[in-house]
């Protein structure tokens, strides 16, 4: 069966990706996106550890309580995220997943981005094979 034996990380809301969320994500993966990049809900922001995909979210904020909390927050680390070549990212593709091509980027994505939908679908999808 072509496409690949992990799950995606995909992500459940827009906005931009931050250093904090991804370093809660981090544990569940591989990540493709640096802090900073523009995300919308369905796109694929990274490679599971696991099978099947999981919902994530990497735009979330750290929130500040004091002012030390917010000089601590500029030295967290994360990996360096892995940055997919045109084929690469077309190896990767599963049958759900669409690959977006402009410029300046190259954005992996699920066919259907609503999360809820996408959901449905599937298990729509796995009573059907049954």
């Amino acid at each position: 069966e072509p496409g690949r034996r992990n799950g995606a990380l995909v992500s459940i809301n827009q906005g931009k990706a931050t250093t904090y969320a991804i370093m809660g994500v981090e544990g569940r993966g591989t990540i493709f996106v640096d802090p900073g990049t523009e995300v919308y809900e369905g796109m694929i922001v990274g490679k599971s550890s696991r099978e099947r995909d999981i919902s994530v979210n990497v735009t979330k904020g750290k929130n500040l309580t004091n002012v030390r909390a917010a000089a601590k927050d500029q030295t967290a680390t994360i990996k360096t995220p892995e940055h997919l070549t045109l084929e690469e990212s077309m190896e990767f593709l599963n049958e759900d997943e669409l690959l977006e091509v402009t410029p300046n980027h190259l954005r992996l994505r699920k066919r259907i981005l609503n999360t809820n939908a996408r959901e449905k679908a599937a298990k729509r999808d796995k009573r059907a094979k049954q």
